[in-house]
């Protein structure tokens, strides 16, 4: 008898956890609701990668990270995931010459993630999905996800890298005040993105204070150097962000959110990828 009320009252606040709001940021998750989070997740963490870097004069370092994390934060609103805390460890090189960027060596940055994916894992997690905010960092994570086939891992790493409908595009670029061609850092949809979530954090009087066209100081047709963004774009800064709308940004952010949240859903779904990396091992063991 004293066992079996012991198991309803269990029962009863297992239930009465799911029944409350269970946060999904990963640090604001008592311990003893965790096992709750890894449950009702089907055990998905999401690992948001932003960066300290130069946004122009006018946004903040934190822009990428910000992006991010509120990106995230809104997604799993609807389709719940754990989401891990603020992650900027990353590739940013290519603006060391500029105040406030955070750059940590090559080697580093690779060997931190996977620890930090490995770390994910050991505390029951068997699938993590990136979520990138810096267009500095594709490279760099394609490369590292290549590197997880060097060992066994007993968990799955998903890099979500979207793709786009025709119709936004076409809704984007109608929308678009200036050449979408060129907005390519801190110009005007990364600026409208920010002036939605964060307006109190923007300084827009001085986002015409600097010139973001390419300066072309270099052309090599058909190959690559790593000073090519610094050449083109001296001052970490490519686009035109005087006309950004915080209207713009929430087209931008609504159409990301919904977006990421059919990929959430397919990963919490899916069995095949980790089922297919074991095959994989496995048949890499019977060659030693």
């Amino acid at each position: 008898m004293k066992s079996c009320l012991i198991t309803l009252a269990t029962c009863l606040v297992f239930n009465y956890t799911f029944a409350q709001e269970l946060p999904a940021r990963w640090d604001e998750l008592v311990a003893s609701d965790f096992p709750a989070a890894l449950q009702k997740s089907s055990r998905t963490c999401i690992l948001p990668i932003g960066i300290l870097e130069k946004h122009g004069l006018h946004s903040p370092l934190g822009t990428d990270l910000i992006h991010v994390r509120e990106w995230a934060a809104r997604a799993v609103k609807s389709e719940y995931a754990v989401v891990f805390p603020d992650y900027f460890y990353g590739q940013i090189n290519e603006a060391r010459h500029q105040p406030g960027t955070f750059s940590l060596p090559n080697k580093l940055i690779l060997e931190l993630l996977e620890a930090t994916c490995d770390e994910i894992a050991r505390n029951g997690f068997d699938k993590i999905i990136i979520l990138n905010g810096h267009g500095g960092n594709p490279e760099f994570l394609e490369f590292f996800m290549q590197g997880l086939l060097n060992k066994r891992h007993n968990y799955a790493v998903y890099l979500y890298r979207p793709e786009t409908d025709p119709e936004f595009l076409k809704e984007y670029q109608k929308r678009h005040t200036t050449d979408a061609k060129t907005d390519l850092h801190g110009g005007e949809s990364e600026t409208a993105i920010l002036l939605h979530y964060r307006p109190d954090l923007m300084r827009m009087p001085r986002a015409s204070g600097e010139n973001g066209e390419n300066q072309q100081r270099s052309s090599l047709p058909g190959l690559y150097t790593p000073i090519w963004w610094y050449s083109s774009y001296p001052n970490h800064y490519a686009g035109d962000a005087s006309k950004s709308t915080a209207g713009f940004g929430k087209f931008i952010s609504d159409y990301e959110i919904a977006q990421f949240i059919k990929a959430l859903k397919t990963v919490k779904a899916d069995t095949k990828t980790i089922e297919l990396q074991n095959e994989f091992f496995d048949r890499v063991d019977k060659l030693k």
